[in-house]
This record gives structure tokens, sequence and C-alpha cells, in this order.
């Protein structure tokens, strides 16, 4: 059984050295990092620290925003670790799941991802039956494909309720920005015109 530290920083003009210190002075002995955007799926150091990984270690972090893509991520890579008997932890937030508060920590945090999954859910669905009502589903306007134009509705629907980023439009819909863009000019909306006392609908900054 070990403690395994696990660091990352989104560009090389950023220093490991902050999360390196504390991560030692925790008692991790092996550490192992790496220098990407917390969205790129391919990570090298993780997937070396997984495939080192062994039962009852236990798998430590500066902050979970190191580790996690997005809390659906995160909550996906603690319970593979939970799996094998793998402990998580974090210095900076109050989840270590070796213990009975940091478990039920974390459970708080599963309940939260599935609750806004529901929240996304709904507010589709209420965003379709608005257009609907409305009568814009009727026809097949020029310019889009049939098969592409639900998700057009989708991402007007989501993009007007001013919850989600453009990032987690594009996620939620699995599609690339410029066809978020093309979806969104194709149904007659305003680009870029939101409060910024709003939720982030604009591109979000580049951190971490």
């Amino acid at each position: 059984m070990a403690d395994i530290g696990y660091a990352r920083v989104s560009t090389r003009d950023q220093n490991l050295d902050l999360q390196m210190s504390a991560l030692k002075e925790s008692g991790c002995r092996t550490i192992y990092k790496d220098v990407a955007s917390g969205s790129k799926a391919s990570r090298p150091g993780l997937d070396l620290m997984r495939s080192y990984l062994r039962e009852g270690d236990t798998v430590v972090v500066w902050k979970i925003d190191r580790i996690g893509r997005s809390l659906k991520d995160l909550i996906t890579l603690i319970n593979d670790f939970q799996d094998k008997n793998i402990h998580f932890k974090s210095l900076n937030d109050p989840i270590d799941t070796s213990t009975p508060q940091g478990r039920m920590m974390f459970g708080i945090f599963a309940s939260l991802a599935q609750f806004e999954r529901e929240l996304i859910r709904e507010r589709t669905m209420a965003g379709l039956n608005v257009a609907r009502a409305r009568g814009r589903l009727g026809g097949r306007p020029k310019g889009l494909p049939k098969s592409a134009q639900q998700k057009a509705y989708i991402a007007e629907a989501l993009y007007n309720e001013r919850h989600l980023s453009i990032k987690d439009i594009c996620k939620e819909l699995s599609i690339a920005r410029n066809t978020l863009y093309r979806y969104l000019r194709w149904r007659g909306v305003q680009i870029g015109k939101v409060s910024l006392s709003s939720r982030p609908l604009l591109e979000e900054s580049n951190q971490g």
C-alpha cells in the first residue's frame, strides 16, 4: 500500500512545483504528472499511473480539478478506483475515500452530477416543447441535413437557457464548436450577445 501522487498543469508555461511540493509533503514517494489541458482525452501520466496502481494504494492530488476533465469524468474515475479497492484523496478538497466522511462527500458529488444531468434533460425537453408550440419544427428548412436538425433544436434550447458554456453544450451534444455555431445560425440565434452576469455562454477562459 502506498500514496501515489498525480499532478497536472494545463500548459508548458505553468509550473508543477507547488503541486509536487505539496504531494511530497503529504508522503507521496511516487508522483505522476501531465502537462495537458483538463479537457484533453490523452494524458499519458494518468494512464501510466493507473497501470501502476495496486489494491490498497491511495491516489493523492492537490485539487480534484487536477485529475478530472469534468465532474462526470471525476466520478467515473473514482468509482473505478473504488472497484479496485484503491482510495482517492484530495489535499485541498474534503474528499478522502479511505474515511467515512470522505466517502460521504464523494457521494454528494455523485448525486450533484446526476442532478445536473437530469436538469439538462429537463431543460432540453422544455426548449423543444416551446419550439414545437411555436410551430418551429414544421417542414424542412434548407441548409441543414434532416439528420442534424434535431440536434440544432436541442442546441438552440440549451444555448438560450444560459446555464451551460459553449464547451459544455458541445460536450453534451458530441459536436465540434464550429458545428454548434452553424446550428445556431441555422436557427437564427444571435451568437455572443450574453450578459456577463449570467453563467458563461461565451468562450470560457482556458484554465487548467
